[in-house]
């Protein structure tokens, strides 16, 4: 499953190093707005130490993690939506996306110039959110005046269903309300999730404090986000991109030095995937051989058919069943024969839902 996170801001947010801290790119950061202006693409690894434990027991060939790929756009400004600064010309380029994390600017520093002059990260949220409503606003005003004609005097059931879902978020985004908070049901559904709406996809935002705020666990900017996010019903995670910046180009072990001389066990980064897949109700599974042992993203509630379609469409098409045990039965016992014998190896067929850590191997007949 391709895992896909927008990064969006404000300039001089702090925006391109944190991406340059996930990804270990080098994304031009400085201190002038619009520095980046093409669209910056990076995959990196899921973090995950279930995975390294496992092959402790099977010791395959092979390792592999899943990924997440994050994107990151040229930093927004009030009236981008109307082709104020570079950014809106990049929105399209997160539209795709399954998650946006929101960088924040949660720290005070007079050698870097606030674009509108003064931290206030509750105000910059909104001209954020404001911009990204205008343009799903405009891209479904559209979208009504082309199929309005049709929807209104044609027999095309699909298409009256698809206007009356327009005109819901039509009206939603009129009043500031983004996408997501309109309910649709299962069959309206998918006529939202076509438009691949910026604000119909749930935020993550990142708070961006100096190092000091950040052993301190934030400070009064911080809490006024988490505030605000709560009543949106998004997530918060504290960072602090100049300095995660700094450990990613490190080596592994001066990495663990320098996480311990701050009281540390993982960088902020490793919390930031983690929230960004809760946020989109992700689970890992795992295939555990000889030969390789693999990490795979699914949706929280897919079905082992379904799972198995993650690794090939001709698995989930020819599924015949899984074979399955925890990946903590394999912590406890030390091996899957051991698992075996102890009653904890399953077989289960189609209506099994897939658990986060379970140990998958799929038969399957096409």
């Amino acid at each position: 499953m391709a895992l896909q996170v927008g990064i969006v801001g404000l300039p001089n947010v702090g925006k391109s190093t944190l991406f340059n801290a996930l990804t270990s790119a080098k994304a031009e950061a400085a201190n002038y707005p619009f520095c980046t202006i093409d669209p910056n693409v990076g995959v990196v690894t899921v973090p995950d130490e279930r995975l390294d434990k496992i092959t402790q027991f099977v010791k395959p060939q092979s390792v592999v993690p899943t990924t997440m790929e994050f994107v990151d756009i040229a930093g927004l400004v009030k009236g981008a939506s109307q082709g104020e600064g570079l950014g809106n010309q990049f929105l399209s380029h997160i539209r795709q996306t399954d998650a946006i994390v929101q960088v924040v600017r949660c720290f005070d520093d007079p050698n870097i110039v606030h674009v509108s002059g003064s931290v206030d990260p509750v105000r910059d949220m909104e001209i954020i959110n404001t911009e990204l409503m205008l343009a799903d606003f405009d891209s479904v005003d559209k979208k009504m005046k082309s199929v309005e004609k049709q929807a209104k005097t044609g027999q095309d059931k699909k298409i009256k269903m698809q206007y009356d879902v327009l005109k819901k978020v039509h009206e939603a985004l009129a009043k500031g309300l983004p996408a997501r908070s309109v309910q649709l049901d299962d069959l309206e559904e998918p006529y939202r999730k076509e438009m691949h709406l910026l604000t119909s996809k749930p935020v993550l935002y990142a708070c961006n404090v100096n190092d000091t705020d950040y052993a301190k666990g934030g400070n009064d900017w911080v809490e006024q986000v988490k505030k605000r996010a709560a009543e949106e019903g998004n997530g918060t995670v504290v960072i602090c991109s100049a300095m995660e910046a700094e450990i990613a180009q490190l080596p592994k072990e001066e990495q663990k030095e320098f996480l311990a001389s701050l009281g540390a066990e993982e960088p902020g980064l490793h919390r930031l995937i983690r929230e960004a897949y809760k946020l989109l109700g992700l689970y890992t599974y795992f295939t555990a051989g000889e030969k390789e042992v693999r990490a795979w993203t699914i949706r929280k509630g897919m079905k082992a058919p379904q799972a198995a379609g993650v690794i090939h469409t001709d698995f989930e098409k020819g599924f015949i069943r899984a074979e399955t045990y925890h990946c903590n039965d394999l912590f406890e016992l030390k091996s899957e024969a051991a698992v075996k014998e102890a009653g904890r190896y399953r077989l289960e067929g189609k209506e099994y839902v897939v658990k986060d850590g379970d140990i998958l191997f799929f038969r399957f007949n096409v």
